[in-house]
């Protein structure tokens, strides 16, 4: 049974890495704040909460595991908010997503 929780552990701990990862090409690869707003809002979300669960799966300690827990849910709840408070600020503010029609234009509106 140890074996079972130790390599669902790492499946998770690995899965998680790999979308934070890929979150960070995605800033570095999309064209404008939108796109880039919108792949480190899903993948930072769903990575953290696989390495979470990763970390949950290791620990036998019972206050340790509701610490985990509370981050979790919180980290589900917050990150999502956060980045849609930041991407509606942007909107606000006149940022205008990249269509056709504004692609020499960039992330600023002239």
């Amino acid at each position: 049974m140890d074996i079972i929780f130790d390599m669902s552990s790492a499946l998770c701990l690995l899965l998680g890495s790999f979308l934070c990862l890929s979150g960070g090409v995605g800033i570095i690869r999309f064209p404008d704040f939108y796109t880039r707003m919108h792949a480190v809002g899903v993948t930072d979300t769903l990575g953290a909460g696989m390495i979470l669960i990763g970390l949950l799966l290791q620990t036998p300690e019972f206050l340790v595991v509701l610490k985990l827990l509370l981050i979790l849910v919180m980290t589900v709840f917050i990150s999502p908010v956060a980045s849609h408070a930041l991407a509606k600020a942007a909107f606000r503010n006149d940022l205008v997503p990249l269509s056709d029609g504004n692609e020499n234009k960039g992330e600023t509106e002239s």
